[in-house]
């Protein structure tokens, strides 16, 4: 059974800084895509960062470009994503997401999701 689990989510103040980790489990998921997304209240969930194994490359959101980086440790089957510079607008549920062969933007195609962790971000 597949599962994905998120931690490292909590209340931290504009212009800090957070690492999200998402352990996976019940398969080998060296040549997954791994992503993250977000879901603010009242608001739907939307594209934050994927690794597409597949092409080898990391792909991130215009919004946390430059301030966001996800990397993978294949051996230990987990994610990662550290995020600097936060701004009260990154405030939302992240959510850690795989799947075996799609890697883009859209959230409705990925198979695995881990349960979420809650970012705030105080100004």
């Amino acid at each position: 059974q597949v599962q994905l689990v998120e931690s490292g989510g909590g209340l931290v103040q504009a212009g800090g800084s957070l690492r999200l980790t998402c352990a996976a489990s019940g398969q080998t998921f060296t040549t997954y895509a791994m992503g993250w997304f977000r879901q603010a209240p009242g608001k739907e969930r939307e594209f934050v960062a994927v690794s597409a194994w597949s092409r080898g490359k990391t792909y991130y959101a215009d919004s946390v470009e430059g301030r966001f980086t996800l990397s993978r440790d294949n051996a230990k089957n987990t994610v990662y994503l550290q995020m600097n510079t936060l701004k009260p607008e990154d405030t939302a549920v992240y959510f850690c997401a795989a799947d075996p062969g799609f890697w883009g933007w859209d959230s409705s195609r990925y198979n695995y999701w881990g349960q979420g962790t809650q970012v705030t971000v105080s100004s």
